[in-house]
């Protein structure tokens, strides 16, 4: 398993999960270069943005940009296996607004759109207030769940279950805390 992390500061934090770091900045790379950290991979996944204290401008170049460079990559390297790590309420922004969550949104919504054309077998996740909390390994999943929230632990436990069993190919829903098992609730996809 390889994480691409933008800054070496984080690559302890992989290692230390059993992963291997390659330092690479989507913002600052060109679709030869990540897909050559691509190549012969299984999968992707896209749980990478701005950051909560980055302005609107750095939503569309990491949250839109940075999506959309990472399935240019994955088509060239041949990974054909896509999951992104959306937002909820991503359609629901204003598009005339330049407040930086209208943006994000926006962007989030962009870039989902962008994967949904592409032939590729992807899956848009769309969690709902993501949390700190220990998981609970049970969510609710749909394509519109209403207003919640989720361990982070829980969402990690949904995109392992998507890419070990192949489950929710061109499905794209919303992820919040709930009384299903993981397995059972992505099961009605």
């Amino acid at each position: 398993m390889v994480g691409l992390v933008r800054s070496a500061d984080h690559a302890a934090d992989l290692a230390a999960a059993g992963a291997e770091a390659v330092v690479l900045d989507l913002e600052h790379s060109d679709v030869d270069a990540v897909a050559a950290v691509l190549t012969g991979a299984d999968a992707v996944v896209f749980a990478a943005g701005g950051g909560p204290s980055s302005g609107a401008a750095r939503k569309l170049t990491m949250d839109r940009d940075g999506a959309v460079l990472l399935a240019d990559a994955a088509e060239r390297a041949g990974v054909r296996r896509y999951v992104m790590v959306s937002s909820m309420g991503a359609d629901d922004h204003d598009p005339q607004s330049e407040e930086v969550f209208q943006v994000y949104l926006r962007a989030k919504s962009e870039a989902d759109a962008d994967l949904r054309r592409r032939d590729l077998d992807w899956t848009v996740v769309r969690p709902g207030g993501l949390v700190d909390d220990p998981p609970t390994g049970q969510v609710r999943v749909s394509e519109r769940t209403g207003r919640g929230t989720v361990p982070r632990a829980d969402v990690a436990a949904v995109l392992v279950e998507l890419l070990v069993h192949g489950v929710g190919v061109g499905a794209q829903f919303e992820l919040v805390s709930g009384t299903t098992p993981v397995a059972a609730a992505l099961r009605s996809l």
